[in-house]
C-alpha cells in the first residue's frame, strides 16, 4: 500500500509540474525551489547576478573576512544599550536569558582600543595632547610632521552631521560599554510577537517613503493585504525603491541568522544551536509567504552589493600609511592591516560593482533634497534601534544599522567624492573606530547570510 501511495503521489506531482510549465523538475526539489527558484539571475536595478555573488562571497571572501572579524580590533564594540527609546515609553524588556548581553570588564579590552586619545595610530596617540591643544587654540605645532598636521586640522571635523546617516552613541557616556561580539553572537533569542513586529512596522510604515494607503504584504499589524504594493514600489524613483530594498534586505539577513543559529535543544546540561529548516521556510518559502520570501532574499543580495561597493570605494582611506588597526600589539596590528588590505583589494577586483552614480543625479537642487530625505529617514531608523526590547537584538540592530549607515556615508559623502581621486586620499574624509568596526561587522553579517543560503539550499534539497 505504501509503495502504491508513493507512486500515486509521484505521478500526481509530475502532472502538476507539467501543467505549471515546470516539467523536468523533480518533486523532491520543490522545498528548495519554493525558497530559491526566483533567487537567481540578475538583480533589479543592478548589472550583477546572484550566482556571481555566491561564488565570490562563499569561496573567495567569506573565510578571510571571518578571520579578520575575530581579531581584537573588530571583536570589541562600544555601545550604549541603556539609551531610552525616543518614540514610545511602553517598551517590554525581554527577560529571557538569551536576550542578555554580557559587557566586557575593563581589563579584558586591549589598552590601545579603550584609550580615550585613540585616533589613528600609536604615533598619533603619543602626540595627542599637543594635537588637542592645537585644536583648541586653532593653531598647529609646526614641529609635528606634515601628515600629522593635516590630521590635526581635520580631527575636529569628523563629526560633520551632513555626512552621517546614523545617530551614533556617545561612546564617552558612562552608560557606554565595550562588548565582545564573539561572546555575544547574533542568534535566535525567542524575542518575537507584537513587540518585535512593532519595531519593524514603524520602520516600514513610517520610514520607507510609503503612504499609509499602501499596505505592505504580510504585515500582521496592518489591516488588509493590497496587491498595489509592488506596483507602487516600482513606480518610485530608484533611490526610494533602493531604500526599501535595503531595509528589506537587512530584515532578511537578520532572519537568516536567526534560522541558522536557532536554539534546537535547551536542557540543564547543554544548549544546542543550529539550522532550523522549518523556521527558514516559514520566513522565506514562496508559498508560505505568498511570494514574499524569495523577494526578501533578492533584497539581501542587493544589500550585499551596496555594502561591497562602499568597501571597494573606501580602499584609499585604509591604505594611508598613518592608519593602523591600533590595539597596542604592533605585530598583530601590522598583520591585521595586511589582511584587511588583502580583503579590500579582493573586493575591489569584483567585476560587477553597483554603480552609485545612478543615485541623486539630475537637477542638483532636487537631488540634494532627495539625498537629505534619504539620510534623515535612515537616521531615524538608527534611533528606532533603541526601542528594541531584547538587548542582544538591540546590540546587533544598532551595529548593523550603523554599519549600513557608514556604507551609505562612504557612497554619498561629498568629501570622499571630491577628495579621494586616484592620486590619493584626503584627510577631509574621516571614519571613527566605531564606524570602521560596525562597517566590517555589518558586512560580515551579510556575507554570513549569503554563505548560509548555500547551506539551506543543501538542507532543503534533502526534504521530500
Amino acid at each position: 500500500m505504501g509503495r502504491r501511495w508513493g507512486l500515486l503521489v509521484g505521478v500526481l506531482g509530475a502532472v502538476w509540474l507539467l501543467g505549471s510549465g515546470q516539467g523536468g523538475r523533480q518533486p523532491a526539489e520543490s522545498a528548495a525551489q519554493r525558497c530559491f527558484c526566483q533567487v537567481s539571475g540578475y538583480l533589479d536595478d543592478c548589472t550583477c547576478d546572484v550566482e556571481t555573488i555566491d561564488r565570490f562571497n562563499n569561496y573567495r571572501l567569506f573565510p578571510r573576512l571571518q578571520n579578520l572579524l575575530e581579531s581584537d580590533y573588530f571583536r570589541y564594540y562600544k555601545v550604549n544599550l541603556k539609551r531610552p527609546c525616543p518614540f514610545w515609553n511602553d517598551i517590554s524588556q525581554c527577560g529571557r536569558r538569551d536576550c542578555a548581553v554580557k559587557p566586557c570588564q575593563s581589563d579584558e579590552v586591549p589598552d590601545g582600543i579603550k584609550s580615550v586619545s585613540y585616533k589613528y595610530s600609536e604615533e598619533a596617540n603619543s602626540l595627542i595632547e599637543e594635537c588637542e591643544q592645537a585644536e583648541r587654540l586653532g593653531a598647529v605645532d609646526e614641529s609635528l610632521s606634515e601628515e600629522t598636521q593635516k590630521a590635526v586640522l581635520q580631527w575636529t571635523k569628523h563629526d560633520d552631521s551632513s555626512d552621517n546617516f546614523c545617530e551614533a552613541d556617545d561612546i564617552q557616556s558612562p552608560d557606554a560599554e565595550y562588548v565582545d561580539l564573539l561572546l555575544n553572537p547574533e542568534r535566535y533569542t525567542g524575542y518575537k510577537g507584537p513587540d518585535a513586529w512593532k519595531i519593524w512596522n514603524v520602520i516600514y510604515e513610517e520610514n520607507c517613503f510609503k503612504p499609509q494607503t499602501i499596505k505592505r504584504p504580510l504585515n500582521p499589524l496592518a489591516s488588509g493585504q493590497e496587491n498595489t504594493f509592488y506596483s507602487w514600489l516600482e513606480g518610485l524613483c530608484v533611490e526610494k525603491r533602493a531604500f526599501y530594498r535595503l531595509i528589506s534586505g537587512l530584515h532578511a539577513s537578520i532572519n537568516v541568522h536567526l534560522s541558522a543559529r536557532y536554539l534546537l535543544q535547551d536542557t540543564w546540561l547543554e544548549k544546542k544551536w543550529g539550522h532550523n529548516v522549518t523556521e527558514f521556510q516559514q520566513r522565506f518559502d514562496g508559498i508560505l509567504t505568498k511570494g514574499e520570501g524569495p523577494r526578501r532574499l533578492k533584497n539581501l543580495y542587493f544589500l550585499y552589493l551596496i555594502e561591497l561597493r562602499a568597501l571597494s570605494k573606501v580602499v584609499p582611506f585604509f591604505e594611508r600609511p598613518d592608519f593602523q588597526l591600533f590595539t597596542g600589539n604592533k605585530i598583530q596590528d601590522a598583520e591585521n592591516k595586511m589582511l584587511l588590505l588583502e580583503i579590500l583589494h579582493e573586493i575591489k577586483s569584483f567585476p560587477l560593482h553597483f554603480d552609485e552614480n545612478s543615485f541623486f543625479a539630475g537637477d542638483k537642487k532636487e537631488a540634494n533634497k532627495l539625498k537629505e530625505d534619504f539620510r534623515l529617514h535612515f537616521r531615524n531608523i538608527s534611533r528606532i534601534m533603541d526601542c528594541v526590547g531584547c538587548l542582544k537584538c538591540r546590540l546587533w540592530g544598532k551595529l548593523q544599522t550603523q554599519g549600513l549607515g557608514t556604507a551609505l556615508k562612504i557612497l554619498f559623502s561629498e568629501k570622499l567624492i571630491a577628495n579621494m581621486p586616484e592620486s590619493g586620499p584626503s584627510y577631509e574624509f574621516h571614519l571613527t573606530r566605531q564606524e570602521i568596526v560596525s562597517l566590517f561587522n555589518a558586512f560580515g553579517r551579510i556575507s554570513t547570510s549569503v554563505k548560509e543560503l548555500e547551506n539551506f539550499r543543501k538542507l532543503l534539497q534533502n526534504i521530500h
